[in-house]
């Protein structure tokens, strides 16, 4: 998930009970919910191929996650301590109390990004696999709205702090509304959600206005927990019923051509529970269509937006595995889920590119940052 979203699940987690374990530890909260994503460095020591490598790696796993509670919450205490002590007063932090709040905030961040389709891989660094959700979009705006609501009618009680929430609320307004507007497409579900999130921002700003604030505490918070897993139930009811459609239809799509299933995945859009992104991958192909739930046939579903890529075979998938050499093309298909490639064979002179890609993301041949890469090879030589 985007860093907005573990920050306000740090800060929610903070107002619904944590802050009261130890002085310090609503902070404590916030820096665990994100410090996962310090592997980001990683792109600072190599390039975007090391990134991806690194990139929900080892500091997302159980290991990681335990290393991260207790490393922030003794740095926190470290500093508190010398603070306190140049500034001859007595420490406030409760050690034990801010390493559970710090360690329950650091397990919230790839209990997040594990409800998406990017993945965690918890077992490492014995184990390397790939585990996915396929709950929620990346960015998902109605979580901001939820949390971001309780976390700024508990927090507002300065006119600075109000500020700095008027600002986020517009930098995340635009957002929305730029990721909605209609020349992109299939935006029409981020169009929706931003008449819902100017709605909800204007009730929010109402009842923050008119001191009802004040009555809110931690149960407030603990229900906007609480309602956030009753959201991810529900996209589990819905993802459950988009898988079992996706694979009526692959099925459908492999036995007209004598294929064989291997699996099927059904993946959020932003901001719907009706459209999922599905790619299915059989003995001799993969295929990428959406399923749209609520229509009545398998048919409708996929609005006849089917693309079928054909795996290598030949001489195609010999110039492959050359190109797998390669290190970014070994990077990607480490992180890749649904890794296809290919490669031009006719008419090829001196060199090729074999180009790979994620279909989860992108097809091979369409760059899209770290998801897609085209390897020049030699060509094969005549016969």
């Amino acid at each position: 998930m985007d860093n907005l979203t573990h920050s306000l699940v740090g800060l929610t987690s903070a107002k619904a009970g944590l802050e009261k374990l130890s002085p310090y530890a609503t902070t404590v909260c916030v820096i665990s919910a994100n410090a996962a994503d310090a592997d980001f460095v990683s792109l600072f020591l190599g390039d975007r191929w090391t990134l991806l490598q690194y990139h929900r790696g080892i500091t997302h796993s159980i290991v990681g996650t335990i290393a991260i509670g207790v490393l922030v919450a003794t740095v926190a205490f470290a500093i508190e301590r010398i603070s306190s002590r140049v500034r001859k007063r007595t420490p406030r932090i409760r050690f034990g109390g801010l390493l559970a709040a710090s360690l329950i905030a650091s397990a919230t961040h790839p209990l997040m990004d594990w409800t998406n389709n990017y993945g965690v891989r918890p077992f490492l660094p014995w184990n390397g696999r790939w585990f996915y959700g396929d709950l929620v979009y990346i960015v998902d705006p109605y979580i901001w709205l939820l949390l971001g609501a309780v976390a700024f009618l508990l927090t507002s009680k300065t006119r600075l702090k109000i500020a700095g929430w008027c600002l986020l609320a517009v930098c995340a307004t635009a957002v929305i509304g730029i990721a909605g507007r209609p020349a992109i497409p299939e935006s029409a579900p981020l169009r929706i959600a931003l008449v819902i999130w100017i709605v909800g921002v204007s009730t929010i700003a109402i009842v923050r206005a008119l001191g009802a604030h004040q009555k809110f505490g931690p149960q407030t918070a603990q229900a906007a927990l609480a309602m956030l897993v009753m959201y991810w139930s529900v996209l589990t009811f819905m993802h459950r019923a988009a898988l079992a459609e996706a694979h009526i239809i692959a099925t459908n799509m492999a036995t007209a051509r004598s294929e064989r299933v291997l699996r099927v995945a059904a993946m959020p859009s932003a901001a719907t529970f009706f459209r999922w992104q599905s790619v299915a991958e059989t003995d001799q192909s993969m295929y990428r269509f959406t399923v749209g739930l609520g229509n009545m046939n398998s048919a409708a579903s996929t609005g006849g937006q089917v693309v079928r890529y054909p795996k290598p075979t030949g001489q195609e998938r010999a110039l492959v595995q050359l190109a797998e050499q390669d290190r970014r093309a070994f990077i990607l298909l480490g992180f890749a889920r649904f890794p296809l490639a290919h490669a031009e064979i006719g008419n090829c002179i001196g060199q090729t590119l074999v180009q790979f890609a994620d279909l989860r993301y992108t097809e091979p041949g369409r760059g899209r940052g770290n998801f897609s890469v085209n390897i020049p090879v030699d060509c094969p030589a005549p016969d």
